[in-house]
């Protein structure tokens, strides 16, 4: 079952840097879908478009559909905060705010007007084991949380947006900045995380393109060039250039 249908989609910066022209692809629930591609060639303006985060930027035209229980999420009429409740997103870097480990988690609850410490407690605590992080953590919550590692910091990033208890996590290069370790265990994370959630995914490499994807789509200078089954994708893809970036042949 699908959790998105993207129909037409076309996004134009004032600057013309990184568009989207005529994207159409079904991004299925309870998946990891991958989105790789040579660099500018269009993942973070399509990330940022599926909850609304482009309504921030210099966006010259946008036209199309992205349909999001059954409703086009770019109509005026979308209550972006609860969008962006319900289509969480972690960046490249992580960005945890200057405060303890535990008003990190609650953050978002907080801003809601959530103050139960019971509730709270509750759910600090659920956000963390998501995260695999209270047995790291418990101890600690009132720690600032520029106090933990890169690595932490990161899965903690991921907790406040589950905290939220969204249906879809989006990750952009989530492990760019982070070791080998670090990353193996935000990937094996992911790959639990992915029974309860939709997971939309850009790595920051092919190799871990390849290992995460369910679904791939390979996007070039601002096209989707090919949608398919991860397996299929990278054994045995159908068009021309992406067998040559993914053979790296360039990129």
């Amino acid at each position: 079952m699908n959790k998105f249908r993207i129909e037409d989609l076309s996004v134009r910066y004032l600057d013309n840097n990184e568009s989207l022209r005529k994207i159409n692809m079904e991004i299925e629930e309870n998946a990891i879908t991958v989105l790789f591609g040579p660099a500018n060639g269009g993942k973070s303006t399509f990330l940022r478009t599926l909850n609304r985060l482009n309504d921030l930027a210099d966006v010259k035209e946008m036209s199309g559909k992205v349909i999001f229980h059954e409703d086009n999420i770019l109509e005026k009429t979308t209550d972006v905060i609860e969008l962006r409740r319900r289509i969480g997103m972690v960046f490249s870097r992580p960005v945890p705010l200057p405060l303890s480990i535990y008003e990190n988690v609650a953050y978002g609850l907080i801003m809601e007007g959530e103050h139960d410490k019971k509730k709270l407690d509750n759910a600090v605590e659920n956000a963390l084991r998501k995260a695999v992080l209270w047995d790291e953590l418990y101890d600690r919550l009132q720690d600032s949380a520029y106090a933990i590692s890169g690595g932490q910091q990161q899965r903690l990033c991921l907790a406040r947006v589950l905290a939220l208890e969204p249906e879809v996590i989006m990750l952009d290069e989530p492990t760019s900045a982070l070791d080998p370790v670090a990353t193996a265990k935000i990937e094996e994370l992911l790959n639990q995380l992915k029974a309860t959630y939709t997971i939309i995914l850009a790595p920051h490499n092919i190799q871990q393109a390849a290992r995460m994807a369910d679904y791939a789509a390979f996007f070039l200078m601002g096209e989707l060039i090919e949608f398919s089954s991860g397996k299929e994708m990278f054994l045995n893809p159908r068009d021309r250039r992406t067998q040559e970036y993914v053979s790296g042949r360039y990129g």
